[in-house]
This record gives structure tokens, C-alpha cells and sequence, in this order.
């Protein structure tokens, strides 16, 4: 059903605006990459065969757009990197990801597994773990890291003399997106005097925000976690599992033993 006369002109107006979105976000992919040149000249390509149509110019039109087809393929072959990188951030988003259930259990591993070898080697670290309420304001406190979560990656930040372990690592689903972060130091007169700068830091951040704070502490080797203004110190990493998973809301997958699977054949036979 076509739109009143008095709507077409709202009806453009989106369209030019939607079309006009789309080209500043694939500049922005391209910018400072080989694919920017690339971009350029197609761009060229699309002008000489609006020219050539204007003017008439029958063969160079015959043969530009022969190649439509061929231009759709290069565009693919070209772009691939930007356009997997595009694909990627899409499926991260939040608004994504509030339709489409997303298996987080392997990142928490690696957090997991990072905390257990910081608690063992005596070293001392602050891992943020985002919610629904953003911390841009404390990423741009650190060094850009935006890079997928693992154990080896978050001990080697840690580790002295690196210039980031002094800082908070802030984590935003399965990727490690700050180093080096500041974080706000809690006031809360009712804290045990003997807390050290982590862990006020990871309280206060906890008082600010729906954030996840794990903390280990470099003198006593415990682990800690804030939550919602809340300190809980001397966590076994058994604890700390049951914790996140609890807070994240993951089920963890079950797996079937020998014995169950044999059982459920039988069933089936």
C-alpha cells in the first residue's frame, strides 16, 4: 500500500539517512587499511558507469555492466576482513545478544584459570567483568586491548614489570577490552582498615556500577569478589566458579558419563 504524498518526503528522508549511515560506518572500517584505497576505486568504477549511461557511451556501458556481477564477488573477496570484523562486532553487541543466547561458559574458564594461577604465583590482579551498565568511562582510564579472553594473556598483563599491572583489566563479554584501567576507590567508613588500594577499588567500582570485580591480592594470595558494594574475601576458586556462574546466570553444558550413556542405549533399544 503506498504511502500519502504528504509521507514520501519522510519516507526519502530515512532512506537517504539510513544508505548515508551505512557509508560512514564502512569508512570507518576501512579507514587506515589497504581496503581503504581499494574503496576508492570502486567508488570510480560506480562514477565512470554512471557517466557512461548520462552520456550514452554504449560499448564502455555494455561492458561496465557486464561486470556487475564480478564487481559483488571482488567487493566480497576484497572487503573480507572488514566485513568479518563488522559481522563480529554486530553479534557482540548487546542488542544482540538479548535475543540470541550466547555460551560463556569458555570465557569464565579462562578467567577461572587466570585467577587460580595469579592466587598461586603470589601476584596481584583486578579483573572487571561489564554488565548492563557501561564503563566507558573507565576503559578510556587504560590501554585498548580488544583482544578474545585467555588465561596466558591475562597472568602475562599481570606479571611485573609489564606497564599495565598496576591497573584493572576490564572485560566485556569474551574479549579483553582495557589494560591499565583506573577505577574510583570506595569511602565506605564500615571497610576493614587493612584493605589495600585493589580492593577498595574493586568495591568502590562495584558501588557505581552492576559490575563483577575479582581481585587477588598480592600479599595473602586470596581471592576476592565485589559485587553490588559487597566484599567477599577468601574465596576457594571452587567458590569463585559457583559465584560467576551464579551472577552471570551460566549453565554451565552437562555432560553424560559412560555409565549414563550406556544406560540411555539401553532405554532406546
Amino acid at each position: 500500500m503506498p504511502l500519502p504524498i504528504e509521507f514520501e518526503w519522510l519516507r526519502d528522508a530515512v532512506d537517504i539517512l539510513i544508505v548515508a549511515f551505512l557509508f560512514y560506518r564502512l569508512l570507518i572500517l576501512v579507514r587506515g587499511t589497504r581496503a581503504a584505497q581499494m574503496l576508492v576505486g570502486l567508488i570510480l568504477l560506480v562514477l565512470v558507469s554512471i557517466g557512461a549511461e548520462w552520456l550514452r557511451l554504449s560499448a564502455l556501458n555494455w561492458l561496465l555492466a557486464s561486470l556487475k556481477t564480478v564487481w559483488v564477488i571482488a567487493f566480497i573477496i576484497i572487503f573480507q576482513p572488514e566485513l568479518r570484523k563488522a559481522l563480529t562486532q554486530i553479534g557482540q553487541s548487546r542488542l544482540f545478544n538479548r535475543f540470541v543466547s550466547v555460551d560463556e561458559f569458555g570465557y569464565l574458564l579462562e578467567v577461572q584459570s587466570a585467577t587460580e594461577r595469579l592466587s598461586r604465583k603470589g601476584l596481584g590482579s583486578l579483573i572487571v567483568i561489564e554488565r548492563n551498565v557501561g564503563l566507558k568511562n573507565y576503559i578510556e582510564t587504560g590501554t585498548r586491548i580488544d583482544a578474545s579472553v585467555s588465561a596466558e594473556l591475562l597472568e602475562t598483563i599481570f606479571t611485573p614489570p609489564s606497564p599495565l599491572h598496576d591497573g584493572a583489566v576490564i572485560l566485556r563479554g569474551s574479549a579483553i577490552v582495557a589494560a591499565g584501567c583506573i577505577l574510583p576507590l570506595s569511602s565506605n567508613p564500615d571497610l576493614e582498615r587493612t584493605l589495600g588500594t585493589r580492593h577498595r577499588a574493586a568495591v568502590g567500582l562495584s558501588e557505581e556500577s552492576d559490575a563483577i570485580v575479582i581481585v587477588v591480592s598480592e600479599e595473602t594470595r586470596q581471592i576476592s569478589l565485589a559485587e553490588g558494594g559487597q566484599l567477599t574475601r577468601d574465596l576457594q576458586i571452587g567458590d569463585l566458579k559457583s559465584r560467576l556462574s551464579g551472577l552471570l546466570k551460566v549453565k554451565p553444558k552437562k555432560t553424560e558419563t559412560r555409565e549414563q550413556r550406556e544406560v540411555a542405549e539401553a532405554k532406546g533399544s
